[in-house]
């Protein structure tokens, strides 16, 4: 059911004149937006409970004339401005209780109108005990990203129920960005204290500090016109922004705990959006992991939070492979052509551009064994009509295998839009098609994305963007040798690279990973994956020392 609320507005304009010696400018005439209405619905509102279901959730819709943007002021402080004028906001105060919610429409030029709506609601969630004394301590418990950890701050897809789906940091991997040093308190008067620099309050407090956030975004908080980007200039980096406090409160939308910030209060990167966090996870000691919508609606973001101090982490145990007998080997050390009893060469752009949308051409002239490695070399030149050359072989038919652990020792090319991969395909490619043949990316890297490394499984609902893997930031991948590593068995297939873990799929045998598959190396220019091409991009290699498989 939903309440229209149709109230007197106050209506204020603000006209603005422009005049000089010589000229006279008409800048037409300016008005504020008109016939403000605020739609009210309260979740789960009927004729039995015209207060709604107790969950707090009440959707405003409003509409005016000539209207840019739309603010909703909340008695607790919380404000939202949205273009479409839909905000929906969770009331926390437990029993009915009326709300007064101040609207206001912005038109061009700063004009504005203003309107009030009141909504009594019901709110029957109270936060469990547990959670309370776990979120505030003593009073005075802080909360920190837990760095030392693999996985603490990430992306997946919206709605996603796998933490870092689509990307996890390493430990320690954002050093020096402006969010390891921030702490965060609840404090037990629902008052939210967010400290941006813990590391310099001391001997007096300083309120400075620096924070990190998405592009775009950030600019809700601050500007920053020369702070540093990374990613392609999708984050920003070291943001100035003092210490602040807003007000939190947890609510349970669809029974899910969620910790509720107002204004622009933030947890870890700045998003944007309605500023909650869902508690994923509380279980741990002293940790919890949250995710939350960012404003785009493009991710889920996912932060690792402790009030831990981290110096008790166990180290990892080293990896220990269960294969140890040399299968085959490829090391290159002859120089001159690949030997094609072995090796296949793949000719041409494919369909779509092997499906990625790549723009490379295939030739046989770009793969040469020189100096002790393979040299597979993508080129910026003219060859059949497409303006990159490069080369993709295969081991198909002839050298295909089940289970056991591949080491491939490589140097990466370099440059924005290069795209090399190691990876396999299952042997019946040719039958199922694909995802369903099952595909192991042992090794990819985008040159746009310099040093950090993807491991991927793709297969039968989880291939393209939604497939299974994990990224690792390894230093100089272009300027040194690295060994990337899967162990395959019929119980798991680990991802390693230089002997560190950063992936683990839980093998099965329903799944597309337990029969022969074949070993494919290229190097594609651009697509999806690839991203945009340098300019002044002329060629650069992947070289190859050995291939090795044990079983």
């Amino acid at each position: 059911m939903k309440n229209i609320l149709k109230i007197s507005l106050s209506v204020f304009m603000l006209v603005f004149f422009m005049a000089c010696t010589d000229d006279d400018y008409d800048i037409g005439e300016i008005t504020a937006p008109t016939n403000l209405q605020v739609e009210t619905a309260i979740l789960g509102q009927s004729d039995d409970m015209p207060d709604g279901d107790g969950s707090g959730e009440v959707t405003f819709t409003a509409t005016a004339q000539g209207a840019m943007t739309y603010k909703f002021i909340f008695e607790n402080g919380t404000e939202v401005t949205t273009a479409s004028g839909v905000y929906t906001h969770p009331f926390s105060e437990t029993g009915t209780q009326t709300y007064n919610v101040n609207i206001i429409a912005y038109g061009p030029g700063g004009t504005a109108s203003t309107t009030s709506v009141e909504v009594e609601v019901l709110v029957t969630y109270e936060p469990p005990a547990d959670l309370l004394e776990k979120l505030i301590g003593d009073g005075a418990k802080e909360w920190r990203i837990k760095a030392e950890v693999a996985g603490h701050f990430g992306l997946g897809p919206v709605g996603g129920n796998l933490p870092t789906e689509w990307y996890g940091a390493p430990a320690n991997a954002k050093a020096g960005v402006g969010m390891y040093d921030d702490r965060y308190i609840f404090e037990e008067d629902g008052t939210f204290v967010h400290i941006t620099d813990a590391t310099n309050d001391d001997p007096d407090p300083d309120p400075s500090g620096t924070v990190f956030g998405r592009a775009g975004l950030i600019d809700e908080i601050a500007s920053c016109s020369d702070c540093e980007t990374e990613s392609g200039g999708a984050d920003v980096l070291n943001v100035p922004y003092n210490d602040y406090t807003e007000n939190w409160f947890i609510t349970a939308p669809g029974g899910a705990e969620t910790i509720n910030l107002t204004g622009n209060g933030f947890i870890g990167y700045y998003i944007g959006g309605d500023h909650r966090y869902e508690i994923f996870d509380r279980s741990g000691t002293d940790e919890l992991i949250l995710r939350s919508t960012d404003g785009n609606g493009e991710f889920d973001w996912w932060f690792i939070l402790t009030s831990g101090e981290g110096a008790e982490e166990e180290p990892e145990e080293e990896f220990e492979s269960e294969y140890d007998e040399l299968l085959w080997e490829a090391d290159f050390d002859t120089d001159g052509d690949l030997d094609t009893s072995v090796w296949n060469f793949e000719i041409g752009n494919g369909e779509n551009g092997w499906g990625n949308e790549e723009d490379q051409y295939y030739t046989e002239d770009n793969a040469v064994i020189s100096g002790g490695n393979l040299v597979i070399t993508a080129k910026a030149e003219d060859t059949e009509g497409f303006d990159y050359s490069s080369s993709r072989i295969t081991t198909k038919d002839n050298f295909e295998f089940t289970y056991g652990r591949i080491e491939v020792k490589a140097k990466l090319p370099e440059g924005a839009g290069t795209w090399p991969a190691i990876w396999m395909l299952g042997s019946d490619f040719d039958e199922v098609g694909w995802p369903q043949t099952g595909e192991i990316d042992i090794m990819e890297h985008a040159g746009n994305e310099q040093d950090l490394i993807h491991g991927t499984l793709h297969y039968e609902g989880r291939s393209g963007g939604d497939a299974d893997g994990n990224t690792i930031m390894v230093d100089g991948v272009s300027d040194d040798f690295h060994i990337y590593t899967v162990e395959w068995s019929d119980d798991h297939i680990i991802f390693l690279v230089d002997g560190e873990v950063f992936h683990t799929y839980e093998n099965n045998p329903d799944s597309a990973f337990n029969k022969d598959f074949f070993l494919i190396l290229n190097v594609a220019m651009g697509g999806t994956f690839g991203g945009e091409i340098d300019p002044d991009f002329v060629e650069s290699s992947m070289e190859v020392d050995y291939i090795r498989v044990f079983q």
